[in-house]
């Protein structure tokens, strides 16, 4: 019976099926185990989001506030907001190196065609999004995926952000590759499942519980089905370990790898992964998830939002006038209480015993100083300081000694960076993997150059397909596959990292790093030097001294040939001096002596060359000029 794979594509299912019911109800059980495993955390994740949400009054049950505001300060959300702005100032880019010389064109191309193929995934968005889930529950997650019915049935491949509360694994393990079963959970609506897949007619509904997020509004799932993504890990006869997947519905099959002729020998991919890059904040022993800033802020958070409460509660009772009365007083409670009225009635002697003002003392200095000092810690244990955010401390005003501050108030943000950035390597070649196996169509990128030319690259994957190792001896070598290291950098940077770099560039200027004439000593300098950028500025300084060697060397051999033909051109001229005077001397030095002194040096001079023509022809005038010096 025809059905269709994860991504539409329709196959003959094999006679007998690997995977069926049974399978299917053995993986259930295995997700249940994983989700117990795992409830503590997903309670964790619903917490933060609304601590993001600075909605973490919902989590109190105090009957003391029903009623009274809740004031909620945004501390917490400013540190957070901060963090993630430093991320996107430093969005990353992908540089391919080979490992062998062969592939050094194909790490070229790959290097070229990276960037184009995450713009295409709308990869911005995506990492913006993972890195706003890491920031609150800890831990941000990317799913990297081959959509075979993208570029209309071309295919393509997809990353999107995962939610990690939809997530399942092995309770214990550090690494998610080390998980014998990982479960990915998704809503899908029932009716387009349906129409989707036939065979899960009348089997649609919600059969598995998921944890979700406490939301203002009121979400309806009704019409919501729990599809399952499971992948495994098995062992082949050979040893090697290959990946499957399956998608189920409530038990029905949708689609299993094993059961499609195409997968069930080489598994699903062929890099034998889980589709999924895990990058934790801050990483929690035996769990491949993290917790993040959240968690370290909290405590602090709730202290300074209870005395902001009780703070606005004190400022609101000393503004209101109160008062005490006595059952006996006799005054009208109605009219003391309206403070439009100008006469009270009173039934009896009003006394100070009968009547006394209740007033409510004042805030002390030393309540707002803690209440700003426990502010101060949120800052410090969050690394969100003023200087990071481009405030200063009074009276510093010197742009060297602000930038070092904002430099050294980074060092937080920038190893968040390096984390995320080997997540961002690790992404990469899962995207250089699912090449090799399914780019087998020739395609072609339009990458625009730094100068803004455009260029049109061809590629297909066998230029990743492995090469023949040769002979050698006589015996043939195995195959070699093209193997790459990934480097990551910067591709945007914030407005100070481009001033810091502008000032270094005129900096190296000043310093005469760029003269040719001081390729040496800049070298040397820059080898004890460490800034972004250095090895292009290293091999810049590197031509200059090169080319200034060169024109060294071609001065030389000017000089050279110059004394040579001076040289040259010195004994020629004497030698026709002294002919031209015998032939003058001969002939009495009239017309006829110069006609052949002057054929004599011109016959001399061809034998300097051409770059010594015009020089006998002087020596030679001068020559037959001896004995008549009015002409000379």
């Amino acid at each position: 019976m025809p059905t269709a794979s994860p991504e539409g594509e329709a196959f003959e299912l094999p006679t007998a099926q690997v995977i069926g019911e049974e399978e299917v109800k053995k993986a259930n059980d295995i997700l249940q185990k994983y989700k117990t495993g795992k409830a503590a955390l997903d309670k964790r994740i619903i917490d933060n989001e609304l601590w993001f949400r600075m909605g973490h009054w919902k989590n109190y049950e105090n009957k003391m506030m029903e009623g009274k505001p809740k004031p909620s300060s945004g501390w917490l959300f400013n540190s957070i907001a901060n963090k993630h702005a430093d991320a996107m100032d430093n969005y990353p880019e992908p540089n391919v190196l080979p490992r062998a010389a062969d592939d050094e064109e194909t790490a070229k191309v790959l290097s070229k065609i990276l960037p184009t193929v995450l713009e295409q995934c709308d990869y911005e968005t995506v990492y913006s999004d993972t890195w706003w889930r890491k920031l609150k529950t800890g831990t941000g997650v990317k799913g990297i995926f081959w959509d075979p019915t993208a570029r209309k049935g071309l295919g393509e491949i997809s990353i999107r952000s995962v939610n990690l509360l939809m997530l399942y694994w092995e309770p214990g393990v550090e690494d998610i590759q080390d998980s014998p079963n990982l479960f990915s959970l998704s809503l899908a609506n029932s009716e387009q499942l349906e129409a989707q897949y036939p065979q899960l007619k009348g089997h649609t509904g919600h059969s598995l519980d998921v944890a979700k997020y406490i939301h203002d509004d009121s979400i309806d799932t009704a019409d919501k089905s729990v599809v399952v993504d499971w992948y495994y890990k098995k062992a082949q006869p050979g040893g090697q370990t290959v990946l499957h997947y399956c998608k189920y519905c409530n038990g029905i099959v949708l689609y299993a790898s094993e059961n499609d002729p195409q997968y069930a020998e080489s598994g699903f991919y062929d890099h034998g992964k889980y589709p999924f890059v895990f990058d934790p904040l801050f990483r929690e022993e035996d769990s491949p998830a993290g917790f993040g800033y959240i968690d370290v802020m909290k405590d602090t958070q709730t202290a300074i939002d209870e005395m902001n409460h009780a703070m606005d509660e004190n400022v609101k009772l000393s503004a209101k006038q109160r008062y005490i009365l006595s059952d006996t007083a006799g005054i009208n409670e109605e009219e003391l209480a309206d403070f439009g009225r100008d006469i009270v009635h009173a039934a009896g002697r009003v006394t100070d015993e009968s009547m006394r003002p209740l007033q409510t003392a004042g805030l002390a200095g030393n309540l707002i100083t803690y209440r700003d000092d426990r502010v101060n810690e949120l800052k410090e244990i969050s690394g969100n300081r003023d200087v990071s955010q481009g405030g200063t401390t009074s009276g510093l005003t010197a742009a060297s000694a602000i930038a070092a501050l904002q430099e050294a108030g980074s060092k937080l943000s920038r190893d968040m960076l390096k984390s995320a950035y080997r997540a961002f390597a690790q992404e990469c070649y899962f995207i250089i993997e699912l090449m090799r196996q399914f780019y087998d169509e020739q395609r072609v990128y339009r990458i625009t150059g730094e100068s803004g030319g455009t260029e049109y690259v061809p590629f297909s994957n066998a230029q990743l397909q492995p090469q023949p190792g040769g002979m050698v001896g006589g015996v043939q070598l195995g195959d070699r596959e093209p193997i790459f290291d990934i480097t990551v950098s910067a591709a945007k940077k914030s407005t100070f990292s481009r001033l810091s770099q502008n000032e270094t560039a005129k900096e190296c200027y000043q310093m005469g790093f760029f003269a040719p004439a001081n390729a040496d000593a800049a070298l040397a300098a820059l080898d004890m030097m460490d800034f972004e950028g250095i090895e292009k500025v290293r091999q810049r300084v590197g031509q200059n001294g090169t080319l200034y060697q060169q024109l060294q060397q071609m001065a030389q051999q000017l000089q050279k040939m110059a004394a040579i033909i001076d040289a040259q051109n010195g004994t020629n001229v004497s030698a026709a001096a002294g002919a031209a005077s015998q032939a003058a001397a001969g002939s009495g030095g009239g017309s006829g002596g110069k006609t052949a002194a002057a054929s004599t040096l011109n016959s001399l001079g061809g034998v300097v060359g051409d770059s010594s023509t015009s020089l006998s022809s002087q020596a030679a005038k001068r020559a037959m000029n001896v004995n008549n010096p009015n002409k000379e």
